[in-house]
Parts: C-alpha cells; structure tokens; sequence
C-alpha cells in the first residue's frame, strides 16, 4: 500500500527554520515525482516545491532562496529545508508523488497521493 507520511512541523519564530520530511513507503520511490503543497486557512492548495526523479526542481517564487527540496533515494525521504520563515508561510504542508512525469508541478490534480499533512506556523 503506497504511503506518505509528512513531519517536522511546528510552531516556529519568523526567521526561523524547519525541516519537513515525507517518508514513502509501499512504492518504488526513485520512480516518483514528488511534490510540497501547503494550505493556510481560507485559502486553496497551493505548490511550494517539486522534485522529479531525475532531480529537476522547482520553487514558487514566495519561497525561493529560503527553501530548498531534495532526496534521498535511500531512504525513500524527501525534504523541505525552510529557512528565513515568514508569517505567511503558515500552513498544512503535504507532500504529493506522482509516477508519471510531472508537467504542471503547482497543480494539485497532477499527483495521484498524498500525506496527511503536517501543520507548520510562523508566529511571534
């Protein structure tokens, strides 16, 4: 049974750094892409990052420079390095895979599975 478990999250100063992680199971890994998605309350999901299975990957533009994705195949892990956190990156964070080669990497309809999310909130 495919899995995807996210963690890392909590309640974290602006400014400061979380690592989140999304631990797959029951697949192979290294043939999925790998999406970040983030929620904050009242608004729609929306893309944070992308990583496909030859290592191409993408930022939205709120978060380049402060984030960065990547893998290890090892370990069936993928990460989400968050630096210089903002307010408004508040959120449920979740990460998404894909076997087929992801195209429209911000759209939610591209990834057939999904986590259950983890809560991340930027707060003084």
């Amino acid at each position: 049974q495919l899995q995807l478990v996210e963690s890392g999250g909590g309640l974290v100063q602006p400014g400061g750094s979380l690592r989140l992680s999304c631990a797959a199971s029951g697949f192979t890994f290294d043939d999925y892409d790998i999406g970040w998605f983030r929620q904050a309350p009242g608004k729609e999901r929306e893309g944070v990052s992308s990583i496909g299975r030859r290592n191409p990957i993408n930022y939205v533009d709120s978060v380049k420079g402060r984030f960065t994705v990547y893998r290890d195949n090892a370990k069936n892990t993928v990460y989400l390095q968050m630096n210089s956190l903002r307010p408004e990156d508040t959120g449920i964070y979740y990460c998404a895979a894909e076997r087929s080669y992801v195209i429209c990497w911000m759209a939610t309809y591209t990834y057939a599975y999904w986590g259950q999310g983890t809560q991340v909130t930027v707060s003084s």
